[in-house]
């Protein structure tokens, strides 16, 4: 007989979940924020199992990523940014190395690494994923946050 394991129920372990955000495009972010926070306090975390760190922009996420993953108490971040292009390749380079980089931290330490990164053309596509038509991508980074900690909890079992 097949069995399939999926992370969509079970127990939530106990721990810190760190959202890390750029303040560049903040009111984008905020809303990529407010989206992460409704939905890890819905699957059951406090408040007080929260930490929110803001940092300057989307290069910086992975450093934060890396120092809140060493901590022991720390279950899992989630990062949030917006990178809108512009007229160079800079958000190419950006995006790319932000993306790549978080992966292999993910890789490293083994906690799950939400993904909020918006990598858009343009401010209404980022206003569009941060709450508009095309949803909240801070919802689902910390909805795939979850679900690996519950799939981890029934691997380990």
């Amino acid at each position: 007989m097949l069995t399939e394991i999926t992370g969509v129920d079970g127990q939530l372990p106990a721990g810190k979940i760190v959202i890390i955000a750029s303040r560049y495009n903040e009111g984008i972010c905020d809303s990529l924020v407010r989206g992460s926070v409704e939905t890890l306090t819905a699957a059951g975390y406090s408040e007080a199992d929260l930490e929110i760190i803001r940092v300057p922009g989307a290069w910086e996420l992975v450093l934060l990523a890396a120092n809140a993953l060493d901590r022991d108490e720390v279950l899992a971040v989630v990062t949030l940014g917006c990178v809108i292009k512009g007229e160079t390749t800079h958000d190419e380079h950006i995006n790319r190395s932000v993306s790549d980089a978080l992966m292999q931290l993910g890789v490293q330490t083994r906690k799950p690494i939400g993904f909020g990164l918006l990598t858009c053309n343009t401010l209404e596509q980022a206003l569009q994923r941060s709450g508009g038509t095309v949803g909240n991508k801070g919802n689902e980074a910390a909805e795939a946050v979850v679900e690996l900690l519950r799939l981890a909890g029934k691997l380990k079992a």
